[in-house]
């Protein structure tokens, strides 16, 4: 087994087909548990206040209220609940709105079972995933947002690797244990680091990390 317990799935789509699609492959799956599903943006708040799963699969496109919105509500209610888009957009607006949003990961319904069940595990364990069809697209994307461009000659190497990591999803925590220097050398580096950079939130982190190839496995060894 994965854990010592089962890693507990909200599935949020409304076409009928792929909800039972995916409920099939979770269910062969020993990791994981579907403890419940939802048609529509609502119900997905209303699953989780009541379940308070440990990942939502939810698409984009759903009646009453859209992934996105339900996605921005969902991280207030539900803050530790790890959220994966499952969708057939690949286009840069719907990848960049859900980033924003503060989507822990991004799959294509093309992609292969193995692909979600990596990004299920991959969010599970504080990461952030995105689909490997459109990762090569991430740095023309997000090269449009002018004001970060440049800024990170102003980084030091070390920087890097605590930012690096800690857009990956790890806890200061988890970066002084890797790193091996203390907590509040973690902070002091974190918070100098974002100053550099003019960012404020975990969704710019995440952007930037991903438009520079910070979150590539082999980065920080």
């Amino acid at each position: 087994m994965f854990t010592k317990r089962s890693i507990r799935i909200v599935i949020a789509d409304d076409h009928g087909i792929l909800r039972e699609a995916l409920r099939s492959f979770l269910h062969q799956q020993p990791e994981f548990e579907v403890v419940g599903e939802a048609t529509t943006g609502q119900e997905v708040l209303e699953q989780c206040e009541a379940l308070n799963p440990d990942i939502v699969i939810m698409d984009i496109s759903m009646p009453s209220m859209n992934g996105i919105e339900c996605a921005e509500r969902l991280r207030k209610q539900n803050p530790d609940t790890r959220i994966l888009a499952l969708t057939s957009y690949d286009d840069d607006e719907h990848l960049k709105e859900c980033l924003l949003a503060g989507v822990n990961a991004y799959v294509l319904k093309k992609s292969f079972s193995e692909d979600l069940k990596l990004a299920l595990l991959t969010v599970f364990r504080g990461g952030t995933y995105i689909d490997a069809a459109i990762t090569n697209r991430l740095r023309s994307l997000l090269r449009d947002d002018h004001h970060h461009g440049g800024l990170e000659n102003n980084l030091s190497e070390r920087e890097i690797q605590v930012i690096s990591l800690i857009a990956r999803g790890l806890s200061l925590k988890d970066v002084s244990s890797q790193l091996k220097i203390s907590v509040k050398t973690v902070e002091t580096y974190k918070a100098r680091s974002l100053e550099k950079l003019n960012l404020r939130s975990r969704a710019e982190l995440v952007k930037y990390a991903l438009e520079h190839g910070w979150l590539q496995s082999n980065y920080t060894n």
